[in-house]
This record gives structure tokens, sequence and C-alpha cells, in this order.
């Protein structure tokens, strides 16, 4: 890895081009495809040629590499259990992507100078974010574990066969790039991360909606070594969106389009001057770290690109702004020192809203969905969303209504704060949501160890979390005890957890008020005397309380709690 940032850091590196222009010009026949003991179809599977002609694929890695390509990628694109179930062939995915590392990794070796192999992670034929039926949003073909299972499986022959690191490319669905992220880091945890989104046309967006700076805040928990843009577009239309993404990303960018838009044939028309000119440009005014192509390129294409790449400055990585917490549902939301108060929607809680406790228990979820969109129409920034109800499945109505909400932009614009006393409710929450999220919460009550682990299962998933001053001994009631319990957790957090200040969200509980009980007349005020003292022990934090807590005390009084709350 230190070897490819002495690269980066030195000069635009070189990506190859496709795999699948050339393999359609390399004359191979139905017999090329055939697997002794093998009886179903298997014409046209790319990456059995892995295991049928390695010859075939060591000559276009030769290719590419002689035409100026520090990197190669492996013939692995679409080598999952998922991808491969068309023609059978699931029991020898971890063969193909084993094989399809060794190629590379042989091709790579031989050539002149040091070259790279990039493990090809390419996108599933099946989303977590959509729904395939139409008559049911809420349905989902797959499950998120085993989409990360399946990447699991490709991910750990990538990285037994030799690669130098893993490119999760041309991602439509940032939900199944999560669960490609987490694969990697527990099949192969030393490997660096290359993460390419796809924007499959002119509206700017991913297939399932979401924006480019909101994809990277939703990803950028997995601190990739590069971050891209490939696919779908050619250069001309791809610019604004590797703009904005050189713009935003604290770490080195690529570019690796098509050539061009295809022609009524599939086809692609660009010629190597052409894809060169654009990606010229994008490297002169300092957007690209990487550049190559993707579909319709050849070692035409790169062997011009690298040439008219080689006196350019390499673009510098600029430092992330620590000082926003960063969010998203399809659109990005940043929290900063001149956001004023963040309002979040808290009527789509099951605990706090009686009118959305009977819907969900009715199974009413459109009408419960309307509540969302109620929120979201009224002003919320964030949608809190709460299903710990003694009548409730909470896991399954929590993973039904964060998939009905998904399919209704408006709602899905805003990022979602995952709300439940359940730790099993709340990662069922967490394997719903594409964007970057607030899991709402964890405290100190079960001790360090189990805290720690909940938020490191948090922080894989990319979310922010809600720490309650709550401990070991019970809720923090006095300014002394919030800062305290507050100032722990913070140093658990940043200092063994690996978290980034921002995206750590204290409550230090809003208590009620006028109970009868002397000792509670002074909650409010420790509330509020509390947290300018956690902010200064505490850098970089944010704050929030539910200040509804408040009136507890007059459950039953709804006119002086809604004068309270007004």
């Amino acid at each position: 890895m230190r070897d490819l940032i002495q690269l980066l850091d030195r000069r635009i590196a070189i990506l190859d081009g496709a795999w699948g222009t050339m393999l359609q010009t390399s004359n191979l026949t139905p017999a090329d495809y055939l697997l002794p003991g093998h009886d179903q179809e298997t014409g046209g599977d790319p990456d059995l040629l892995n295991l049928t002609r390695p010859d075939v694929v060591l000559d276009v890695h030769r290719q590419y590499l002689a035409a100026g390509a520090d990197i190669t990628t492996t013939n692995t694109f679409t080598a999952t259990s998922f991808g491969q179930s068309d023609y059978g062939l699931q029991s020898r995915v971890y063969e193909m992507n084993l094989r399809g590392a060794q190629l590379a990794r042989q091709a790579a070796d031989e050539a002149e100078g040091t070259r790279y192999v990039a493990g090809s992670v390419g996108p599933l034929n099946v989303t977590l974010s959509l729904s395939p039926k139409v008559e049911d949003p809420a349905y989902r073909a797959v499950t998120f574990d085993q989409v990360r299972n399946a990447y699991a499986e490709q991910i750990g022959a990538l990285a037994e066969g030799g690669v130098d690191l893993l490119l999760i490319e041309t991602i439509f669905d940032p939900l199944n790039a999560k669960a490609a992220i987490k694969a990697a880091r527990e099949a192969a945890p030393d490997l660096p991360l290359w993460i390419s989104v796809t924007i499959v046309d002119l509206s700017g967006r991913t297939l399932t909606g979401q924006t480019v700076e909101a994809f990277w805040n939703s990803v950028r928990h997995a601190s990739p070594l590069v971050v891209g843009v490939n696919c779908s577009l050619g250069g001309k239309e791809i610019r604004p969106h590797i703009t904005d993404l050189s713009r935003f990303a604290d770490t080195y960018t690529a570019c690796h389009p098509n050539a061009g838009l295809p022609n009524a044939f599939g086809g692609y028309d660009e010629t190597p001057e052409e894809t060169a000119h654009y990606l010229h440009e994008f490297a002169s005014e300092g957007m690209v770290n990487i550049v190559g192509g993707c579909c319709g390129t050849t070692p035409a294409h790169i062997a011009t690109i690298a040439e008219a790449v080689r006196p350019i400055r390499r673009r510098s990585p600029q430092p992330r702004n620590s000082q926003a917490t960063q969010l998203s549902g399809l659109e990005p939301f940043a929290i900063t020192a001149d956001t004023g108060f963040v309002m979040i929607g808290e009527r789509t809680n099951v605990t706090g809203s009686a009118r959305f406790r009977r819907l969900i228990e009715a199974d009413d979820y459109q009408a419960a969905v309307n509540v969302a969109l109620d929120q979201v129409r009224n002003g919320a920034n964030l949608l809190d969303v709460n299903m710990d109800a003694d009548l409730l499945d909470g896991e399954q109505a929590m993973t039904t209504f964060l998939n009905l909400i998904a399919t209704e932009p408006e709602a899905a614009r805003i990022p979602v704060m995952i709300d439940s006393s359940r730790w099993s409710v709340l990662e069922a929450g967490l394997k719903c949501v594409q964007g970057k999220g607030i899991v709402n919460s964890i405290s100190l009550k079960e001790g360090e160890e189990v805290f720690l682990e909940h938020a490191e299962t948090i922080r894989s998933y990319g979310a922010g979390v809600v720490v309650m001053a709550f401990d070991e001994q019970g809720q923090a009631d006095t300014v002394e005890r919030k800062v305290e319990i507050c100032a722990r957790a913070y140093d658990l957090l940043t200092q063994q957890a690996g978290w980034a200040p921002e995206d750590i969200i204290f409550d230090p509980n809003v208590l009620a008020v006028a109970t009868g009980i002397a000792e509670h007349n002074g909650y409010a005020r420790a509330f509020i005397d509390a947290l300018p003292l956690i902010k200064a022990r505490c850098p970089g934090v944010r704050t929030s309380g539910g200040i509804s807590n408040l009136s507890f005390a007059f459950r039953g009084n709804e006119v002086v709690r809604r004068a309270m709350h007004a």
C-alpha cells in the first residue's frame, strides 16, 4: 500500500480499460465457455474464462499493461454467487475469483516496473434499496446479510489471490456498497479500498436516487484510499460529478468513464483521442489522481489517456472539514456552527405518537408513511423512527417502515434517526438505510465492553450515534454527572474506537419537571447548564435533548403538555 500511495503522491496513475469490449473482440466461441461436468448453459459468462481460457484473460491484462496501465483490474466483475446463479456456477465463485486474482498478479509481476492489481468487485443484479415488486414497495428480494456474505466470499478469494487493493465499482445502490464495505473489512481488513459510484443519467443521481455528495457521506466511514466515478456516462457527461466529488472528498479521486454514450446498437464510438481529451481536462483542473476507462475503452484508449495526462501535476486531496457533521438521505445534510437548531421529526415514533402507534399496530403502513411525509413538509431535518411497542415485532416493523420510506423520494431525501432501546432493532434499521443516518442511542449502562462493541458495529454501517448520559450507576441527573459520563464516553469513542467527534451526539437527559419531588426541581436547569461544559470538555461533538420529556409529569393533561411544548 505504501508504494501505491507514493505513486499517487508523485503523479496521476493509470487504470486499465473495459474487459467486456476486449473479450467481445477475442473471437471466442461457445466451446470457450464449456466447463467439464457442468450441463447448464454458460455461454457469455466472462468470469468463467478465468477457469476455461486463462490465456485469453492473461492476454487482456498484458495488452493493458503494455499500453501504460499502472493498475490492472481482475476479471471478476460479476463473480459473486448472485451473478453466477444465472449459470448455476455458485459453487465455483471462490475458484473464479482466486484464479482471476492470480492471473492479474502474474501479468502485473511480469510487466516492466511496479504495477498493481485491483480486485474488481462489481454490482449485483439485486438491490437492497428498491423493491422488484411494484405492488409491494416494502419487499426486498435479498437481505443485507445475504449481500454481505456474497461479497465476503468474493473478497476473501481475491485477497488470497494476491490483489493489492479492492475496487468496489459501478455502485448504483449505496446500501449494496455498505454491505460490500462491511464484507471487505471482515474478509480482508488490511486491503485498501477504492469505492466508485455510477451516476446513471443526467439527473446527477444513482439509480436509487442519491446525489454524489450524499453518496460520499454514506461511504466515508470506510476511509477509502480512493473514491471515484465510473461507467454509465462518457467524459463529457461525467464532468459535473467528478467535479463535485473532487471538491469535497478528502482522499484520492478517480474517474474511468465510458467511451461516450452508447449508440443505437449498444456500442461505443468515442475515439481514444476524444476520451483522452476529457480526462486531460479533468487532470489539468486538479480533479483526479487516477484515470482510466470503462465500457467501450480499449488499450488504445488507455495509451492515449496515459500520454495525455503524463505531464500534468496530480491532485492534492484537501483535509476534511472536521467541524461539520455530514449526514445524508438521498441528499446531503450538514450540521455546522451556522445551522441553528436541527429539527427532528418524532411523530414517526410509536412511543411518542399514539396515532402513529395505532397505524403501525393496525398494519396500515401507507398511512404511517404519510405521517413521515407530513413531518418532512413541516420542516423536519431528520426523521426519528421508533418501533418499541409491546405488541410489535420491532425488527420487522422497523424494516418494513424504513423500506417503505426509502421508496418515497420526499421522505427519503432527509437522514433517518434509528431509535430503539433494543439493540437488535437498531441493527435491523441500519441494514435498511442507504444514507448516513444516526443511531439513537447507546450508553455506558452495560459497561465499557458492550458500549465499545455497539459503537464499532454502528460505525461499520456508516452511521452517527446519540450517546445518552447514562452509566452503570444510572441516569445522570446533576451537571457534574452529565459532564462526567459524557467525557468518559467521548474518550472511549475517540481514543479507542476511532470515532470522529462530529459523528457523536450527546443527550445529557432532559428529565421531567413539576413531579412534586423536590430533588427534581433542578432537572431542567441541570440540562441547560451541562451543555456548554460538555462541549468544552468534548470538542467537536453535538448535543441534543428530548424537550418533550419535561412534560411527562402531566401525562393525561394534554392542554398543559401542548402549552409546554409550544
